[in-house]
């Protein structure tokens, strides 16, 4: 029973979105939405700031609980009002589907045209017409997409963005940003703050206190799920420059593997002192400022 309510869900979401495209030609899209390619280069040649925002976002200002994040009033505002994008300078990404899915496998081409069903009408209300947002496969530019061919380049242009910053990551304490692999190579010096992996939102005001005690030169890096896009907001604010990377190290990790679809990696299993000492992570150890 369920597959075939699946397959009916799968059936209309398609031919809704088909109905959309059609749309598309005389009306232009939804929402407008810069290339993968526009967004890198926007963030090599210029200082903004960005947030992204991808499905789980969307779950959330829905009202509905993430799995690393319980529902919360505040934040589903905050979210809301972020989405809007207010700010000149912060730039505010959301996910490339108003103008075709094809480049996306299977599986998640069902997966988006199914998000559009039910979530096109808050695109509708929270987005700015006036504004072209930035493209959020810039860090999920792999695991997802048919033509991965375009994906080492991508990826090579992503770490020219940091080369030669002073850089903090905010990061839960399984993320690992740049470990075991040259995302952050670049870089002139790597500090972290490791927050909790789960709910950091309970712990907000801590975090950014904490984020705020660092010079103002320093380029923050976010991998913070739905806490990373109000702390990306006030440390704009505040003088900062921000990036919201997201799950950008995991999907860099799954190219390095090769990886044809989502697998474990064996890093994000490793917390604690010990653990990450066992597993020769002392530079990671090193660049930790404070453990919130």
């Amino acid at each position: 029973m369920n597959n075939f309510k699946d397959r009916v869900k799968q059936s209309i979401a398609h031919q809704y979105y088909q109905r959309y495209m059609s749309t598309v030609q005389h009306n232009g899209p939804m929402i407008r939405v810069q290339s993968v390619d526009e967004t890198i280069i926007m963030l090599q040649n210029t200082d903004h700031s960005l947030v992204r925002f991808g499905d789980g976002e969307l779950t959330f200002i829905r009202g509905r609980n993430l799995q690393l994040q319980n529902s919360n009033r505040e934040l589903q505002k905050r979210l809301a009002d972020i989405l809007g994008y207010t700010h000149d300078g912060l730039v505010v990404s959301v996910q490339d589907i108003f103008n075709g899915l094809d480049f996306y496998v299977p599986a998640s081409k069902r997966f988006w045209e199914d998000h559009f069903l039910f979530y096109h009408k808050y695109y509708n209300k929270l987005c700015s017409h006036d504004r072209t947002y930035a493209n959020t496969l810039f860090s999920r530019c792999y695991i997802t997409r048919e033509d991965k061919n375009v994906c080492d380049g991508w990826f090579q242009e992503i770490k020219m963005i940091w080369k030669g910053k002073k850089v903090v990551v905010v990061e839960g304490t399984r993320t690992h940003n740049g470990v075991d692999n040259d995302l952050l190579s670049l870089c002139s010096s790597v500090e972290r703050i490791l927050i909790p992996p789960a709910n950091a939102f309970n712990a907000y005001d801590r975090i950014l206190a904490a984020s705020c005690e660092f010079p103002s030169d320093r380029l923050f890096l976010i991998s913070a799920g739905a806490c990373a896009k109000p702390l990306t907001e006030d440390l704009f604010l505040k003088g900062y420059r921000v990036i919201d990377i997201g799950n950008l190290d995991m999907e860099y990790s799954w190219f390095l593997m090769n990886a044809k679809e989502k697998i474990a990696i064996p890093k994000h299993s490793i917390v604690g002192i010990e653990a990450n000492r066992k597993a020769g992570y002392l530079q990671y150890l090193d660049e930790i400022r404070q453990e919130i």
